[in-house]
C-alpha cells in the first residue's frame, strides 16, 4: 500500500544510506501541477514496491518549469532492482497523463554532514533551497569537498544572530566525485531573501567563497509538493 504524506523528509535518518536527487523539466506551472498529480495517481494506484524507497518526495521549482525528486533508499541495489522491474511502467503511466516530460538527470549521493534542526524546533519549511557546488576534478578533490563543507558548517555555527530563518542544511557528496549538494530548509522565501541581503563578509564566509578548487555554485528554490511513503 502507498500512502500520501505532507511530512517533509528527515534527511538525517540513519537507514537512508543511498539518497538520490533528480530533475524533470515540464514547461509551465500548470504542467508542474499536472505532473505532480500524475505521479501521485500512478504511485497510489499500485502497491508500494517491495524493497522500494523508504520515501519519495517531489518539489515544484520556483522557475515554473522544473520538478525536483528526492528518494531515500537503504541500498543502491534496491534502486537498481526497482529500475529493472518497475520504473519504466510507472514512468509510462505518468507520461501518458502528462506527456512531454524531459528527464534531465539523476545523481547519487552520500550525506556527509548536516546543520540540524534545533531541539524543539517544530517549524514546517516554507521553502527548500538546493545549492550545487562544483569542484575541480583533480587529486585530493574528495578531501577538499569535505573540507569545504566543514568550513560552511563552522561559518553557520559562528553566525548565531543571523540566518534565523534557516531550519536545517544537509550536505551531500556526489558519488561521481564532482560536486556537493546542499539541501536547505527555510522558514519562508522572505526569510531566505533577508538572509542573503544581510550576509556580512565575515572571514569565515570569505574562506568559504574563496575555497581552492571550487568552480562555481548554482542554487534553485522549491516548494514541497508531494510525499509518498509505504502505508
Amino acid at each position: 500500500m502507498t500512502r500520501r504524506t505532507t511530512e517533509h523528509p528527515d534527511l538525517t535518518r540513519p537507514d537512508a544510506t543511498a539518497p538520490f536527487f533528480s530533475t524533470w523539466r515540464v514547461g509551465t506551472p500548470e504542467r508542474q501541477r499536472a505532473t505532480v498529480e500524475a505521479i501521485a495517481a500512478t504511485w497510489l494506484a499500485a502497491p508500494y514496491p517491495a524493497q522500494g524507497p523508504l520515501a519519495y518526495y517531489v518539489y515544484t521549482g520556483h522557475d515554473g518549469t522544473t520538478l525536483l525528486h528526492h528518494s531515500q533508499w537503504v541500498r543502491e541495489e534496491d534502486y537498481e532492482e526497482f529500475v529493472r522491474t518497475q520504473r519504466q511502467g510507472r514512468n509510462d503511466r505518468i507520461d501518458a497523463a502528462a506527456p512531454g516530460i524531459e528527464r534531465v538527470g539523476l545523481h547519487r549521493y552520500r550525506r556527509y554532514r548536516s546543520h540540524e534542526r534545533a531541539a524543539g524546533d517544530t517549524r514546517t519549511p516554507g521553502l527548500v533551497v538546493t545549492v550545487r557546488v562544483d569542484f575541480e576534478d583533480e587529486e585530493g578533490a574528495a578531501d577538499r569537498r569535505r573540507e569545504w563543507v566543514d568550513l560552511v558548517l563552522a561559518a553557520l555555527a559562528g553566525n548565531v544572530a543571523g540566518d534565523r530563518g534557516l531550519i536545517s542544511a544537509h550536505f551531500h557528496l556526489s558519488q561521481d566525485g564532482t560536486h556537493v549538494l546542499n539541501y536547505a530548509e527555510w522558514e519562508s522565501e522572505e526569510a531566505y531573501d533577508k538572509a542573503l541581503a544581510d550576509t556580512a563578509p565575515t572571514p569565515e564566509w570569505e574562506r568559504v567563497r574563496a575555497f581552492p578548487g571550487m568552480k562555481g555554485a548554482e542554487g534553485s528554490r522549491y516548494t514541497y509538493a508531494l510525499g509518498l511513503v509505504p502505508g
